[in-house]
């Protein structure tokens, strides 16, 4: 039954994503609590997770490329959030099953300054073997690299997990990511600084504006969520630079 009901969804899905997996949700005990898949549904089963690929092109524009990117990029968490929910109405037709859709990018909460998501992305495509974390703090799909934005669903519909990614993506030695960072985001020692990046890279011109004191500030996440969605990147140079991100044109 949980192997027909996997069938199905993958069918379901076709031709509207470039990759699905599955996770079961005991795969995710180490979630702190309230990033947990139980918190989006209560007798959560399985989380599906599913990507849609960054075009190559928009990544080499000579100079274009992070207009191109800030439009890709919206238009694909747009595409993902509708996905996600029309995937809810599917799963809840095959039963008496509760689904719900994990936002592609926002509504975001704030662990103190840092950002989240209402589940880790990044971590639910691992568990559901579609990648692999690399030095950049991204996850490296096997064809894909980093190229994938990323949706998902929660559901306590028993679906089969898929086999979990082992080993490293990066190439052995490989320091093109952190050679090519301009916000200096990776210490002495290779390790990635979320912050560092997000702080660089993701620009909006209501945030000086509408963040500029402590008591703002406090409203972080309204306006993060609400008037800041549409954001700015102001860099993709790591992902340019990774040499699992290129493909020999045909």
């Amino acid at each position: 039954m949980e192997g027909l009901l996997k069938e199905r969804v993958k069918e379901y899905l076709k031709g509207q994503v470039d990759a699905v997996g599955f996770a079961a949700v005991e795969r995710f005990a180490h979630s702190p609590e309230r990033y947990h898949p139980t918190s989006l549904v209560q007798e959560a089963q399985t989380v599906i997770v599913f990507g849609i690929t960054t075009p190559r092109g928009v990544f080499d524009s000579p100079a274009y490329s992070l207009y191109g990117l800030h439009r890709a990029y919206h238009t694909i968490y747009r595409r993902l959030d509708e996905i996600a929910v029309y995937l809810c109405n599917f799963l809840e037709s095959q039963g008496p099953y509760r689904a719900m859709p994990v936002p592609s990018f926002a509504p975001l909460t704030y662990q103190g300054p840092e950002p989240w998501g209402l589940l880790s992305l990044k971590h639910a495509a691992i568990n559901a073997g579609l990648g692999r974390m690399g030095r950049s703090g991204q996850v490296y799909h096997p064809t894909f690299g980093s190229l994938l934005r990323l949706g998902a669903v929660v559901t306590d519909l028993p679906i089969l997990g898929d086999e979990v990614l082992a080993g490293e993506p990066c190439p052995a030695h490989c320091r093109a990511c952190i050679k090519a960072c301009p916000a200096q985001a990776f210490d002495e020692n290779g390790q990635f600084n979320k912050r560092t990046c997000l702080s660089y890279t993701i620009k909006h011109a209501i945030y000086p504006i509408a963040l500029k004191d402590e008591k703002a500030r406090a409203q972080i996440e309204r306006v993060i969520n609400t008037a800041g969605y549409d954001y700015w990147v102001a860099c993709c140079e790591c992902i340019r630079a990774c040499p699992l991100n290129r493909r020999a044109k045909a």
